[in-house]
C-alpha cells in the first residue's frame, strides 16, 4: 500500500514551490498551478514592457523568474490576440520545470486540461496531513455539524441530515454520486477544451493528448494520429503498471544505488575538503614567494635610502662649512692672521685648494644623491596578468575560436564562436574585450559570461578598434583564450531607414520585398517594349530609389549589399531640393556618344555629364567598385577600379559637408568627397538591368539568439 506522505515531491509546483492548486497539464506534459501560469506570463509580460528587465509582476510575490528564463525573454515575442486585462497578452513562456519554450495559442490558458486525478492524489494528501481537522457540512445552521459525505454533483458537502433533505428519495437527486467528505469535486465528464460543448472521447497519440470528435475532423488534430479513449486508457494503464511492477522488482537494485550514492556523497565531501587543502597550500606558496620578494624589495630600497642619505648629510655638512665663522671658512680666516710668512705659505698652500673646490662647487650645485626611487618600481602587469589567468585549466576543455565570417560589427557588435571538436564540450563561456587606445599599453578587460555561443555587446564607441578573445568553462575548470580578433565600429552613429514606396518608386522596374529592406531592378517587358525606340546608339535606364528617412545634422552611418551578379549599381545621397529633379531626368537618357554624326568629343561629355549630377553618386557593377573621375583620382583607370567588398556602407556628416563610401566588412574608407548639405539629405540608389540592394540588419539580440540557432 502507497503511503500518501512518502510521494510529497511530486506534489508540489516547480513554480511556487508549494501543493498543486488546480494544477494544468503544459504542452511538454508537466503540471503548474493555474494561479502561476497566469503569473508566469503576467510577469514576462512586465518584463517586455521594462525592457527586458528582472522585476516581476509585484502583485505575484510567489514567481520568481530564473536568470536563465529572463535570458530567453529575447526570444519570447507577444501575441497579438486582444484579451480583457484580467488575461496575460503573451503566450509564450518557458517551462518551469524543464525551461523549454510553451506556446499556448490563441486559446491562451484556455486551452489546457486540468489535471482532475493528480488534484485528486493532493487533496487525498491534504486530508492526511490534516486528519485532525473535518470538513462540516455546507448547509447546516450554525454551529455546523461534521459532513459525512459529498455530492460530486452539487459539489457540496453534507451531513446525514442535510443530504437526505436536499436529496430526497425517488427525486433526481437522488441519483447523484456522493463520496466520503472531500474538498475537491471534478466534473464527471472531461469537455474538451478547444470546443467547450464537445466532450473527449479520442486521444492523439502525436500529441499526447485527449482530443474531441471535432478537434480530428477539422480542427489541429485533423492530421494526426488518434485512438479511442478506452483503447488509450488500456494502453497506457497496461505500460503505467509493468513500468510500476518493474520499479517494484527493481527495489534491492534501487536501494543498492541509493547506498552507493551515499557513499559517494560522502566520498565527494572528503575529496573537496582535500582539493580545499591542495588548493590552499598552492596560494600559499605563491603568498610565501611573494613575501619572500617584498620583504627583498623593501630591503634594497631601506639600503639605498641609507646610502642617499649619508651622501646628502655628508654634503650638507660641506656647505655648512662654507658658513661664516663655520668650518672651512672660520678655519681660513684664522690662517689669515698668521704673520709668520713661512709659517703662512706652509699652511695656506693646501687651504687654498681646498678652498677653490668649495668655490667651484657653488658654481655647478649637483645634490650628491637622487631623492627618487623610479629604479625601484616594480612591474607586475604580466604577472597580474598571469595570476588572473589562474585557474583550474583542463587539457580536454576545446579552445573556442571566434568566426569572423559570422561575427558582425555594426550597431551592436555580435561576436560569434565555435569549438572545433565536439568532445568535452564548455558549459559557459567568458567573452572578453577592451577597446584599443595608442597611447595605452594594457587596457582593462570587460568581460561577460554567456550561456550560448554568440553574444551581442553594445555601447562601443564609434571609429574605435575593439578586440576580442573567449575561454569555455566547464564547472570550475576552464580553457585557454582563443586568439583575439580585432574588429573596428563604424565612423558614425548607424542610421536606420527603409526603402521610400511612394516618392518616385517605380513598381514596373523596381521589386520591394514586404519589409522595405531589399529592392531588386526587373529587366522585364516594359524595358523590351521601351527598346523598340532604339534605332542607333545606346538606350539605357536608371530606376532611382530612396530611403523613406532623411539627414538634417549630424554624422551617420548605413551599410548595405549588392548582389554579385548585379550589372549597375548607383548609390549614395541626394538633398531634398533635388529630388524632383532627380526623378524627372534620369529615365530614357540616349547617350549622344554612339549617335552618328553627333558632334560631341567623348571627353567633354564626360565632363558636362559629371558636372550635371543633382547628387553624390559612385558606381559599382560586375563586382567592381568605381572611383569616380576627380582631379585627385589616379589618371589610369585600372587604379580607380577596386574589388567589390561583401558589404558597403555610407557615412555622412552633414557638419562638414563629406560623404565617404566604406568597406563595411573592415570599416575602411574606398572614397570620400564633399557634398552639398544645404537641404535634408537622403539615401540614395539607382539599378539598371539585372541587380539587387539589400540594407543592413541591425544588430539585437534576439538576433543573435535567432544567429546561434542557426
Amino acid at each position: 500500500k502507497v503511503t500518501i506522505k512518502g510521494i510529497e515531491r511530486e506534489l508540489i509546483c516547480p513554480a511556487c514551490k508549494e501543493l498543486f492548486t488546480h494544477p494544468l497539464i503544459l504542452p511538454c506534459q508537466h503540471n503548474v498551478c493555474h494561479k502561476c501560469v497566469k503569473e508566469i506570463l503576467f510577469a514576462f509580460e512586465d518584463s517586455f514592457a521594462d525592457g527586458g528587465s528582472e522585476s516581476s509582476n509585484p502583485s505575484s510575490p510567489r514567481i520568481k523568474i530564473s536568470s536563465s528564463s529572463m535570458d530567453r525573454i529575447d526570444r519570447i515575442s507577444r501575441s497579438g490576440t486582444k484579451r480583457n486585462s484580467l488575461t496575460p497578452r503573451s503566450s509564450l513562456f518557458p517551462c518551469p520545470g524543464c525551461q523549454r519554450d510553451i506556446d499556448l495559442g490563441e486559446r491562451g490558458i484556455n486551452g489546457l486540461f486540468r489535471n482532475f486525478t493528480l488534484e485528486t492524489i493532493v487533496e487525498r494528501y491534504r486530508q492526511a496531513a490534516r486528519a485532525a481537522i473535518a470538513i462540516m457540512c455546507d448547509f447546516c445552521k450554525p454551529p455546523p455539524q461534521e459532513s459525512t459525505k459529498s455530492c460530486m454533483d452539487c459539489s457540496a458537502s453534507y451531513c446525514n441530515e442535510c443530504f437526505k433533505i436536499h436529496h430526497p428519495w425517488g427525486t433526481v437527486k437522488a441519483q447523484h454520486e456522493y463520496v466520503g467528505p472531500t474538498t475537491n469535486f471534478r466534473p464527471k465528464i472531461l469537455m474538451c477544451p478547444e470546443h467547450e460543448m464537445e466532450r473527449v472521447n479520442m486521444y492523439c497519440e502525436i500529441c499526447r493528448r485527449p482530443v474531441c470528435h471535432l478537434c480530428k475532423l477539422g480542427g489541429c488534430h485533423a492530421n494526426h494520429r488518434v485512438t479511442t479513449m478506452s483503447t488509450a486508457y488500456k494502453t497506457l494503464k497496461e505500460k503505467l503498471s509493468k513500468d510500476i511492477e518493474y520499479l517494484i522488482s527493481k527495489e534491492s537494485q534501487v536501494k543498492a544505488h541509493i547506498t552507493q550514492l551515499d557513499l559517494l556523497l560522502k566520498e565527494t565531501e572528503c575529496n573537496s575538503e582535500r582539493a580545499k587543502e591542495e588548493a590552499s597550500h598552492s596560494f600559499d606558496k605563491l603568498s610565501h614567494v611573494l613575501e619572500e620578494k617584498k620583504s627583498a624589495a623593501l630591503r634594497a630600497i631601506e639600503a639605498s635610502k641609507n646610502l642617499r642619505l649619508e651622501k646628502l648629510q655628508m654634503q650638507a655638512e660641506e656647505y655648512q662649512g662654507l658658513l661664516e665663522n663655520n668650518g672651512l671658512v672660520g678655519y681660513a680666516q684664522e690662517v689669515l692672521k698668521e704673520t709668520d710668512q713661512s709659517c703662512f705659505v706652509q699652511t695656506a698652500k693646501q687651504l687654498h685648494v681646498r678652498i677653490q673646490k668649495a668655490t667651484e662647487s657653488l658654481k655647478s650645485f649637483r645634490p650628491a644623491a637622487e631623492t627618487t626611487f623610479e629604479d625601484f618600481v616594480v612591474d607586475i602587469a604580466k604577472q597580474e596578468e598571469i595570476l588572473g589567468d589562474l585557474s583550474f585549466h583542463s587539457n580536454g576543455l576545446e579552445i573556442p575560436e571566434i568566426n569572423e565570417e559570422q561575427s558582425r560589427m555594426y550597431n551592436k557588435a555580435l561576436i560569434s564562436w565555435e569549438c572545433p571538436g565536439k568532445t568535452d564540450s564548455a558549459d559557459t563561456y567568458v567573452l572578453e574585450y577592451h577597446k584599443l587606445n595608442r597611447g595605452e599599453e594594457s587596457a582593462m578587460w570587460q568581460e561577460t559570461e554567456v550561456c550560448s555561443k554568440s553574444k551581442v555587446i553594445s555601447d562601443l564607441d564609434d571609429d574605435s578598434s575593439y578586440a576580442f578573445r573567449v575561454r569555455g568553462y566547464k564547472g570550475s575548470i576552464c580553457s585557454p583564450w582563443s586568439r583575439e580578433v580585432i574588429l573596428r565600429t563604424p565612423p558614425a552613429p548607424v542610421f536606420s531607414f527603409l526603402f521610400d514606396d511612394k516618392c518616385g518608386y517605380n513598381s514596373e522596374h523596381l521589386l520591394l520585398n514586404p519589409r522595405r529592406t531589399s529592392v531588386e531592378s526587373r529587366a522585364g517587358f516594359p524595358l523590351l517594349l521601351g527598346s523598340e525606340r532604339m534605332q542607333v546608339g545606346c538606350y539605357t535606364t536608371l530606376d532611382y530609389i530612396i530611403g523613406d528617412t532623411g539627414i538634417a545634422k549630424g554624422k551617420h552611418f548605413w551599410a548595405f549589399q549588392v548582389e554579385a551578379y548585379s550589372y549597375l549599381v548607383k548609390v549614395g545621397v541626394v538633398s531634398s531640393n533635388k529630388i524632383q529633379k532627380l526623378f524627372h531626368n534620369t529615365h530614357d537618357v540616349t547617350s549622344p556618344r554612339y549617335e552618328q554624326d553627333s558632334g560631341h568629343d567623348s571627353g567633354s561629355e564626360d565632363a558636362f555629364f559629371d558636372s550635371a549630377q543633382p547628387f553624390t553618386l559612385v558606381t559599382l557593377g560586375m563586382k567592381k567598385f568605381f572611383i569616380p573621375m576627380t582631379p585627385a583620382a589616379p589618371k589610369d583607370p585600372a587604379s580607380r577600379i577596386l574589388p567589390l567588398p561583401s558589404c558597403l556602407g555610407i557615412c555622412l556628416d552633414c557638419d562638414k559637408g563629406k560623404v565617404g563610401f566604406y568597406d563595411a566588412g573592415r570599416m575602411k574608407c574606398l572614397y570620400e568627397c564633399e557634398v552639398d548639405c544645404s537641404g535634408i539629405m537622403y539615401p540614395a540608389f539607382a539599378l539598371m538591368g539585372g541587380a539587387a540592394v539589400h540594407l543592413e540588419e541591425a544588430v539585437t539580440a534576439k538576433y543573435g539568439e535567432y544567429h546561434d540557432d542557426i
